[in-house]
């Protein structure tokens, strides 16, 4: 695929491996540079990336570094996304936990309360036929395979398939929520990067069998096809069986230092977009 010659890198490890006589507004500078010469996306969030330098130039770089390797020592090191929703305001314990979305906030229960699996996806499509949403059902056995995997891997990047090669974007799991991010946007400014998409999976019918997927999209960043093509490829890696996939999700968690972003590229290539 002549696309992935030109493909979207992150930073360089040597970036944060140089001398320490470079003081940190020269260091912030030439990871600018960096992302101008190797980011086809730079441009896209030029204000952004500015603002996040001039605030400060060790935060700047910090916050790119805890993308580039965000498993440190076993630990993760990116925020959690609760954090990253309400930055401005501190969570009241540290484990506090995201709260389960119910599928009572978006829809009447009794339209499905006496349903059999078949008869609720079927409605849960019709649903949202007409709404500018994804819509997807899984089985109870489908949605086990993805907790547990999102256990041991609750953050990951997919690549996304674009015209000028593929935009890396950063997953992570939250209660019953996944949400997705741009990398360079999270890279840059990590506190206020927007999510481009969030899949939600509500799972009260799991006594049917049935769980209902949901996914909301920001229209000024993906197109349905392209948040489409974000929740086949987390289907993919979460609940498929394919051990090269299993091994590049065991990887970029436990070996990251070994994870090569190429291999993850070959691994999607041959997705097209509807």
């Amino acid at each position: 695929m002549d696309c992935a010659r030109k493909v979207l890198r992150v930073l360089p490890k040597k970036l944060f491996t140089r001398s320490f006589t470079m003081t940190s507004s020269q260091r912030a500078k030439e990871a600018i540079e960096k992302l101008k010469e190797t980011n086809p996306y730079y441009t896209k969030y030029a204000d952004k990336i500015a603002k996040a330098q001039l605030t400060s130039a060790e935060e700047f770089l910090d916050r790119i570094e805890r993308v580039v390797n965000p498993i440190k020592d076993g630990k993760i090191q990116a925020r959690s996304y609760s954090e990253l929703l309400n930055p401005k305001q501190k969570l009241a314990k540290e484990s506090a936990e995201v709260p389960h979305k119910k599928l009572t906030d978006i829809m009447k229960m009794e339209l499905i309360a006496d349903k059999n699996a078949e008869e609720i996806s079927q409605i849960w499509i019709e649903y949202h036929k007409t709404k500018e949403v994804l819509a997807a059902t899984l089985t109870t056995s489908q949605y086990q395979t993805l907790t547990e995997r999102a256990k041991e891997h609750p953050i990951f990047l997919l690549p996304l398939p674009r015209s000028e090669g593929f935009e890396f974007i950063m997953l992570q799991f939250a209660a019953n929520s996944v949400h997705f991010t741009p990398l360079l946007a999270y890279q840059v400014h990590q506190e206020n990067a927007p999510e481009c998409l969030t899949l939600v999976h509500y799972t009260e019918m799991q006594d049917k069998g049935i769980v209902l997927m949901r996914g909301e999209y920001d229209t000024k960043v993906l197109t349905a096809q392209e948040a489409q093509c974000l929740a086949n490829e987390l289907q993919m890696f979460y609940y498929k069986t394919d051990e090269s996939k299993l091994k590049l999700l065991e990887t970029f968690t436990k070996r990251p230092d070994e994870f090569k972003h190429m291999d993850l590229i070959k691994e999607v290539e041959n997705i097209q977009l509807g």
